[in-house]
């Protein structure tokens, strides 16, 4: 079952930040995965999209995703934010490796609002449509480690919200500056759409030198 809010075949807001929530859960864990972050056995295999995704099982991390995704959903049903970055950094030298950006542009759905109030926006878009675009996304994604460079130390990650200006920042979250990469290279993958926001996925990495 989707946690998509659909009536009618009828997107809103926030049912489009649910779906877009969900797919960077389960990106975000696949990247993990692939990029070897973790070891493979803290790790356990999920269905979804038609594809098995596999999610990491360390309380720690899904506790930080819940609660980062959480805020994301709520700011993204309100149209606050632009990007979201996912950053793989050398423990050791804080070096930043690796930067996966999910950019969100909003898009104007084609219900019966009238533009005057964006909240009311809907989206008649089939959701199995969505998902099949997200699939897509996903094996991309899979595929990846075929041409990044192998990440040989340890590594940690963050995720960063990339909110628009104004917006109340919460008391526990820090705000941050711009992440720069060396001899840095971009791989856009393909993007999906779910008819009130379309979603542009981009991996930023440092060519082995």
């Amino acid at each position: 079952m989707s946690t998509a809010q659909a009536t009618k075949n009828c997107i809103t807001l926030k049912g489009s930040a649910q779906i877009i929530v969900e797919y960077l859960k389960y990106g975000i864990n696949s990247i993990l995965f692939q990029r070897g972050i973790y070891p493979a056995e803290n790790f356990d295999n999920t269905q979804q999209y038609g594809l098995t995704i596999l999610m990491s099982k360390d309380p720690k991390i899904t506790t930080f995703l819940q609660n980062v995704l959480k805020q994301t959903e709520e700011w993204l049903s309100k149209n606050m934010i632009n990007k979201i970055s996912m950053v793989i950094t050398n423990a050791h030298t804080k070096e930043v490796l690796e930067c996966w950006d999910f950019k969100m542009q909003a898009e104007l759905g084609d219900g019966d609002s009238d533009g005057k109030d964006p909240s009311k926006q809907t989206s008649s878009k089939q959701l199995s449509r969505i998902q099949n675009e997200i699939r897509d996304v996903m094996r991309q994604i899979s595929a990846t480690v075929s041409y990044l460079p192998l990440l040989d130390c340890i590594c940690t990650f963050d995720v960063m919200i990339h909110t628009l200006q104004n917006t109340e920042i919460p008391a526990q979250w820090d705000e941050t500056g711009a992440v720069f990469i060396q001899n840095a290279q971009a791989v856009q993958l393909r993007s999906f759409s779910t008819g009130l926001h379309k979603v542009d996925t981009v991996v930023n990495y440092k060519m082995s030198s």
